[in-house]
């Protein structure tokens, strides 16, 4: 439980990402920047929620090799999609 809160709040990304980003962008907003937090922050609940949801409904199904070649088959594509999307002109 010790290692788990220290990986939380010990950890700098936590208050650069959240105090930093997410305030310096709020206040761009003038304001609403606390309807902008607000939101901000219930769009990270149902993130972190729907990937641990997902997670385990998606178990049985990434359980096996196949499944990973596959997935990692879908990222390569978009990574190389991405790539040359930057390389050409727009």
């Amino acid at each position: 439980m010790l290692t788990c809160l220290a990986l939380t709040w010990l950890n700098p990304h936590v208050y650069l990402d959240t105090v930093f980003l997410l305030g310096s962008v709020a206040n761009t907003h003038g304001d609403g920047r606390w309807a902008f937090a607000l939101g901000a922050g219930l769009a990270s609940i149902v993130w972190f929620f729907g990937l641990a949801y997902g997670a385990r409904l998606l178990g049985g199904v990434l359980g096996s090799p196949r499944a990973w070649r596959v997935l990692d088959g879908v990222i390569a594509v978009v990574m190389i999609a991405l790539g040359v999307s930057l390389v050409l002109p727009h």
